[in-house]
């Protein structure tokens, strides 16, 4: 199995996280998520991610997610440290999802577990985390924390020090408690972040080792220019970045009907990655939308 090292390495810059794509009709669209595998690679990612969130396991029935699984596994495999995600299940289906992602080559599993009405403890989650961990190496996110940080720093801390198997952390929560997990377990796990550029770079002056990124899959030197400034210490230059392109970006994005990803899938198909398209009830951009987007990024210089 991938040992603690090898994980930091892979998730050390920035990496996309893949946004399974649909037809028109509603089929998941293998293609358009290899095209988006090979995409993250040529933009220098190390890492091919799979979520809850972004992946749209929301849409997705358990089959489905067994099957993205494999085909991102396969589809990457000795080009990029493939991580998994469950979908919210009891510690004994997570089991037998961890066992399967061994089985297709996954390298490591993202756990997030079901936590409806604050119904885990420290203990509870520890034990949750071990168990999987048996088989294959875990990624801890921290959106099961979110009503709770004081909870998830004592399991943080209990995991680094009770389970090897626990080899990084994906932090969804960000301002204090961000900082407080990169003190507490930055020097054994590896901790990346997920959001806007200025959560990455408090994030990351505190000791994450990398970040997600929005514009690998569609402009990869906006991504890696920021990297630069922040392992050159230079603040001025990554501020720039966040002001000429981050901000704008999120600006517009998170103005659109259907929210962010909406937006997201309208870019896959500017660029040719995949078609626009998520299951219903969700909203796919319309041809209006679709071009107003499209006028917006060249404006700014990206199409």
């Amino acid at each position: 199995m991938i040992g603690r090292e090898e994980v930091r390495a892979a998730l050390t810059g920035p990496f996309p996280s893949l946004r399974v794509p649909f037809s028109r009709d509603g089929d998941i669209d293998y293609g358009g998520l290899r095209n988006m595998v090979d995409r993250a690679i040529a933009g220098g990612a190390k890492t091919a991610l799979l979520t809850w969130g972004d992946s749209l396991y929301s849409l997705m029935t358990d089959d489905e997610v067994a099957e993205v699984t494999r085909v991102v596994a396969e589809h990457a495999a000795g080009r990029a440290m493939v991580v998994a995600a469950d979908n919210q299940w009891w510690t004994g289906k997570t089991v037998e999802f961890a066992k399967y992602c061994r089985e297709v080559g996954a390298d490591v599993l993202m756990v997030l577990p079901p936590d409806w009405g604050r119904s885990c403890t420290p203990a509870t989650l520890v034990e949750h985390y071990a168990a999987v961990a048996e088989h294959v190496p875990v990624m801890v996110v921290t959106k099961v924390f979110a009503t709770s940080p004081e909870r998830g720093l004592e399991t943080l801390a209990a995991l680094q020090d009770r389970v090897d198997g626990v080899v990084a952390v994906k932090d969804d929560v960000g301002g204090d408690f961000a900082r407080k997990t990169c003190l507490l377990v930055g020097d054994r796990l590896a901790v990346f972040s997920s959001g806007k550029k200025r959560a990455h770079l408090d994030a990351l002056e505190r000791g994450a080792v990398g970040y997600m990124s929005t514009f690998v899959l569609f402009q990869p030197s906006v991504a890696h220019e920021f990297w630069q400034a922040v392992q050159g210490e230079d603040r001025t230059a990554a501020e720039r970045v966040i002001e000429d392109h981050d901000d704008p970006f999120f600006d517009y994005i998170l103005s659109l009907q259907g929210g962010f990803d909406a937006g997201m899938h309208g870019l896959f198909e500017l660029y040719g990655i995949a078609g626009r398209w998520r299951r219903k009830p969700y909203h796919s951009l319309t041809d209006g939308e679709l071009e107003a987007l499209a006028n917006f990024c060249k404006t700014r210089g990206w199409l």
